[in-house]
């Protein structure tokens, strides 16, 4: 059976958890919170940020997650919640639904993505692109 996009959001949405913008900002200060923007460097450059958030590029999310991956990033193995987000909701839902399937268990995301924090006014930092060189 094929599934689209709608499918396949759905699916994650019905086993995901999403928080609103106030929620997260009540998060967004905790020290057991990992803020996981998984947007391209572009985007981050372009929009901003969420302060001391964690990137992660959508494409790498698996393997920076599995511990026996030459790419795993030790963040993952920490025992913290992980809030994972992207411009609007949608990868950011289908990122966590594949962590929780990779076994982090403790995984959310924001809802309405880092548009929604924003548009509520939340602070937002600046991004500098890498020099290459």
């Amino acid at each position: 059976m094929k599934k689209g996009y709608k499918d396949l959001l759905a699916e994650a949405e019905a086993l995901v958890e999403a928080v609103d913008a106030s929620e997260a900002a009540r998060l967004h200060s905790a020290s057991n919170v990992v803020f996981v923007d998984l947007r391209d460097p572009r985007e981050r450059e372009r929009e901003g940020t969420i302060p001391d958030s964690f990137s992660c590029p959508r494409g790498m999310l698996e393997f920076w997650i599995d511990p026996e991956s030459p790419y795993h990033k030790p963040v993952f193995a920490e025992e913290k919640l992980f809030l994972f987000y992207c411009a609007s909701g949608w990868r950011s839902a289908l990122a966590t639904k594949t962590a929780l399937e990779m076994g982090l268990e403790n995984v959310c995301h924001l809802e309405g993505g880092f548009s929604a924090w924003r548009d509520r006014g939340l602070p937002v930092e600046a991004v500098v692109a890498k020099t290459k060189g």
